[in-house]
């Protein structure tokens, strides 16, 4: 059994057309050394990342009629976020199924959160493409539901950004803020790297293809810096 078949069998999902699971599975940083390979999964990323939002948004307010727009907000920010998406995609190991450049590789390309949860949407739009919602659907009740029953459970919902707020007025009586400190790529492939301050210390950064998942990035990093 090859490893596209591995991953298929994982997922519960047949392609009916590999190469759109190969192009969810191509980082950007292998078609620098593999000229064949022409796109990377940076567009069934963006597709992925859409129905994910609308299919969480719409199962929370099935589920929980008595949640207001906050409560649901916070929520599926939990459920969307960098870390939840990379520890989901650790169920099937996805990480070993990614194609990289050998440099990505050894910096520890397999285990980069960012990197997994991208991955990770890029397959859920790749699974659209090739079956249509029904089938996405269903891959997506399969290996996000738990996390949606987990973490409806807490009391209060709080995403990255906010925890570490809270971990830095409790420690430090600081709020953090968020820098830019580079932009690399055209502008429908940018990658951000963010420094997460306090005061003026530099405290972790952050790698994201939005702002937003750089910033939250740097929040997961810094939390593991300061506890």
């Amino acid at each position: 059994m090859n490893q596209l078949e591995e991953l298929q069998q994982l997922i519960g999902v047949k392609f009916k057309d590999s190469s759109k699971l190969i192009l969810a599975l191509t980082h950007r940083s292998y078609l620098n050394e593999n000229r064949a390979q022409k796109e990377s999964n940076e567009r069934s990323e963006f597709l992925g990342d859409a129905i994910l939002e609308y299919w969480v948004s719409e199962k929370l307010f099935r589920l929980f009629p008595t949640f207001n727009e906050g409560q649901l907000t916070n929520l599926r920010s939990l459920i969307v976020c960098t870390q939840n998406l990379a520890e989901v995609s650790g169920k099937f190991n996805l990480g070993s199924y990614i194609l990289l450049s050998h440099g990505e590789e050894t910096h520890g390309g397999r285990k980069n959160i960012s990197l997994l949860a991208d991955t990770f949407e890029s397959l859920i739009g790749a699974i659209h493409q090739d079956q249509g919602y029904p089938a996405t659907e269903k891959f997506l009740n399969t290996f996000l539901q738990e996390s949606i029953d987990s973490l409806s459970q807490k009391q209060i919902y709080k995403d990255p950004k906010s925890q570490f707020q809270e971990i830095a007025q409790s420690k430090k009586g600081i709020t953090p803020h968020y820098q830019i400190i580079s932009e690399a790529g055209p502008d429908h492939q940018k990658i951000f790297e963010v420094g997460l301050y306090l005061g003026e210390d530099l405290i972790a950064k952050g790698k994201g293809n939005s702002k937003q998942k750089a910033e939250e990035d740097a929040a997961i990093q810094a939390a593991k810096i300061i506890v």
